[in-house]
């Protein structure tokens, strides 16, 4: 038993629980921290004659409070001393245990991108799902959304970041990147992802979003194509892409959907909608709008990360039931 100080005791009997520390807890409950950790440890540093690493599961909470609230190295390091519900979480006390500095929360950051174990990470948090009985299908939902970066030349190079790019949705130009998704259509759990410059086109990446298993596809107008539609059908997958109409130089001459169009749009999008809750949380749940890291490998470390986090959110209330 680690000796508790006077302030956790007066924390722990307080009246009010807030939503940070509910989150906590629940996020506490559902994370397989065991699959997790046995990731990790071939990469982790080993005790020897120097100074004993920081305990491993310790600086992978850590490293999740980054991802939900946005915070860097040094925010991450002071936001430990300062919130008790974010050390409880790490499980350090301030009297026994050592605080991490922010220097040793960016080493284990860079283990992290240097072996790509974020994807490891969401592919293991996925297969945690299946076994805890989260149904599969055999359909999948197609999207993608823009992450603004940084667009200020306010700097040692003067430049922006050379792998973003600038996209116009709209009528409004962004610069960033774009985070492509493919989801399961019973469950909504996210099982296919990339991370492209934001000029990229949506349908581009759709072959590296859908499982071989799959046997429908739902998309919205910006995945329409007629040559993919032929493809799909000659591989006996059902086609669920919205139409969009035909375009033309003036509005007269541009061809409108029919009324069975319009039907079938909507009632795709019925079911095509529930994409978008995948973005909801990371977005607004993580606070995650902007880029945080320049380079697309970084930021793409970042988002498997935090899909692997939404996947385990989203069906929190399966897994604590």
């Amino acid at each position: 038993m680690k000796q508790r100080s006077f302030a956790s005791l007066t924390y722990e009997n307080k009246k009010v629980t807030t939503k940070r520390e509910r989150f906590l807890n629940e996020m506490n409950q559902i994370i397989p921290w065991d699959r997790l950790l046995k990731i990790i440890e071939p990469h982790y540093p080993k005790a020897g004659n120097g100074r004993p690493p920081m305990p491993m599961e310790t600086m992978l909470r850590i490293y999740f409070l980054q991802q939900w609230y946005a915070l860097g190295d040094q925010a991450a390091e002071e936001s430990l001393y300062d919130m008790d519900s974010m050390r409880n979480f790490a499980g350090l006390e301030l009297i026994e245990d050592a605080i991490p500095d922010e220097s040793t929360i960016l080493k284990f950051r860079r283990l992290i991108e240097k072996h790509n174990l974020s994807s490891a990470l969401f592919d293991d948090i996925n297969a945690y799902l299946v076994s805890q009985g989260i149904a599969v299908s055999k359909g999948s939902m197609i999207d993608a959304t823009i992450v603004q970066a940084p667009s200020s030349t306010k700097n040692k190079s003067g430049k922006r970041d050379p792998e973003m790019r600038s996209t116009r949705k709209n009528n409004q130009y962004h610069f960033g990147m774009k985070i492509h998704i493919g989801s399961d259509v019973n469950s909504n759990v996210i099982h296919s992802a990339t991370v492209t410059s934001a000029n990229v086109a949506d349908i581009d990446e759709m072959p590296n979003l859908l499982r071989e298993e799959d046997e429908v596809v739902f998309a919205d107008a910006g995945y329409s194509s007629d040559s993919y539609k032929r493809g799909a059908r000659d591989l006996g997958i059902t086609w669920k892409v919205n139409e969009k109409r035909l375009p033309g130089h003036t509005k007269k001459k541009r061809i409108n959907l029919s009324n069975k169009q319009k039907k079938n749009n909507r009632k795709n999008s019925s079911v095509r909608a529930r994409v978008e809750h995948c973005f909801r949380v990371i977005k607004c749940q993580f606070g995650y709008r902007k880029t945080r890291y320049k380079g697309l490998e970084k930021n793409r470390v970042q988002v498997m990360t935090l899909l692997g986090l939404a996947n385990l959110y989203m069906q929190r209330k399966q897994l604590m039931g």
